[in-house]
């Protein structure tokens, strides 16, 4: 689908602002983003892309009813145009700023600077999207797109610096890479704590029901909601007794009762909302969504009471790959990293690769539990050459990344080896080298890179839930992190006023 014209908005002039240096930067900074993204294309190419797949979507609907396609009108495509560059704007001074929806549109309220980088300043009224809309934004795009839009400002950044108005192209001399833990936004996965989640949750979600005038016989939800947390309240305080071990297996037995009980309720209440939700003020699409819900809690309470019997009772290990650390997100591993500040995360495990001046090349969230270091590293430099167009000229990397199978892999695409070996000797004869000592002491910049992405742009905790969103959440922070870190490179122009 082809773009259609829109008509520019007028707006105000920014007022002058002295006396805080920090603004100017800020503000500065925006405006070089602004015109990275005109220059670089990449604005253009976000809108026809979500053009391509609302027009793909508008067919799907309707064939589904067997009505002929009506293509949009120019100004309903307009309106869509305009609305996807609003989005890719503020999902980007999101990123830059607030992490949280209700608190970036507080603060875009509020700052005529971020109104006009998002384009959303008038001269009259000021519509500020509101914090669900900024969801949406967020969520609009699949994470190949965002992926996409990265590996075009890459290769524009590597290959076609005068595109990008900038001093000198960026080396693709070195490729470093490094994995680190991207949390997931869960308390400490303790086995009784998931009883008390579950027996939550599905109290709610009964009394949800019943607020829409579906009942069944049994006692208020209110009653067992108090049972399971003076339970836990019994249970965390059980510690401080001397016959601890003996009292907590006491409490747990009642809290598996108390669980076996409400579950066989909460089936209940789900079988009469998939029968008689009509008889209610629900749409089919809520009812469908309650109903998700509650059976994805359900379903997995018998394996959460017997892990929590196997290591409370009977005081046996439970394997982590067999372990549930969350009834709501079932894509957590737990990723042992010895860390100083953390012996054991919870999350996901994620690679970063980047070259000599910082820039981004390539990034992969695992879903999975991660197969180790070293499997990661062919599949992302092939994805870095799919993305440049070459590969880099050396690779340097942690221990972790070495073993025989990459040394051969590296050895036959013509990359130079500097990863770090795992022989101490080997490690001593290499270090005897100058191009290798220097890769090695530039690579422990990327533990830095990795800091600045995490603390700056995905922020501690990443909120986002669901894996599908985390990885979208990591792509929207990356690509933001590339255009940051571009505005703090030279320009052409100011390159040739210093020569001047």
């Amino acid at each position: 689908m082809r773009r259609v014209a829109e008509q520019l908005e007028l707006s105000r002039e920014l007022l002058v602002v002295v006396g805080n240096a920090d603004y100017r930067v800020f503000r500065d900074r925006l405006e070089r983003i602004d015109e990275l993204l005109r220059l670089s294309g990449l604005e253009n190419d976000y809108v026809e892309r979500r053009l391509a797949a609302w027009q793909a979507e508008g067919r799907s609907a309707a064939q589904r009813k067997g009505e002929p396609y009506a293509p949009p009108s120019g100004q309903e495509q307009a309106r869509f145009q305009k609305m996807c560059r609003q989005a890719l704007r503020c999902n980007l001074a999101r990123q830059l700023t607030e992490k949280e929806y209700r608190k970036f549109s507080r603060r875009l309220a509020d700052s005529p600077l971020l109104q006009r980088f998002c384009r959303i300043e008038r001269v009259e009224v000021v519509k500020v999207p509101s914090k669900s809309t900024l969801e949406r934004y967020d969520k609009m795009a699949p994470e190949w797109e965002i992926r996409e839009l990265v590996n075009v400002l890459n290769r524009q950044a590597v290959t076609e610096a005068e595109r990008l108005e900038l001093a000198e192209a960026l080396a693709l001399d070195v490729y470093f890479s490094d994995t680190t833990c991207v949390k997931a936004p869960i308390h400490f996965p303790t086995d009784w704590v998931l009883l008390r989640d579950g027996v939550r949750t599905l109290m709610k979600g009964v009394k949800l029901i019943r607020r829409h005038g579906l009942k069944h016989r049994m006692p208020a939800p209110e009653v067992f909601l108090q049972q399971v947390n003076r339970l836990s309240m019994e249970m965390s305080q059980s510690r401080r007794r001397p016959d601890s071990a003996k009292r907590r297996k006491a409490i747990l037995r009642q809290m598996k009762r108390l669980t076996k009980v409400v579950r066989r309720h909460a089936q209940r209440y789900v079988q009469r909302l998939q029968q008689d939700w009509k008889q209610t003020d629900l749409s089919e699409g809520q009812m469908k969504r309650i109903v998700l819900r509650l059976q994805g809690v359900i379903g997995q309470l018998p394996e959460a009471i017997r892990q929590a019997h196997e290591r409370i009772i009977g005081g046996r290990q439970i394997e982590n790959r067999d372990k549930i650390l969350s009834l709501y997100e079932p894509d957590v591993h737990v990723i042992v990293r010895k860390k100083a500040d953390a012996e054991v995360e919870f999350g996901n495990t994620l690679l970063l690769a980047e070259q000599r001046q910082g820039l981004i090349l390539d990034w992969k969230l695992e879903q999975g539990i991660s197969r180790g270091d070293g499997a990661m590293l062919p599949p992302s430099v092939e994805r870095v050459k799919a993305a440049i167009g070459r590969y880099p000229r050396a690779a340097g990397a942690d221990r972790g990344f070495d073993s025989q199978g990459n040394r051969r892999w590296l050895k036959e695409h013509g990359i130079t080896n500097a990863l770090c070996p795992r022989s101490p000797q080997q490690l001593k004869d290499r270090m005897r080298g100058t191009a290798f000592r220097r890769i090695q002491k530039r690579r422990a910049q990327t533990e830095g890179r990795i800091a600045i992405l995490k603390n700056d742009f995905l922020g501690r905790p990443l909120r986002s839930k669901g894996f599908a969103h985390r990885e979208k959440a990591v792509a929207w922070a990356i690509l933001a992190h590339n255009l940051w870190l571009l505005t703090n490179l030279p320009c052409a122009g100011e390159a040739l006023q210093k020569a001047a």
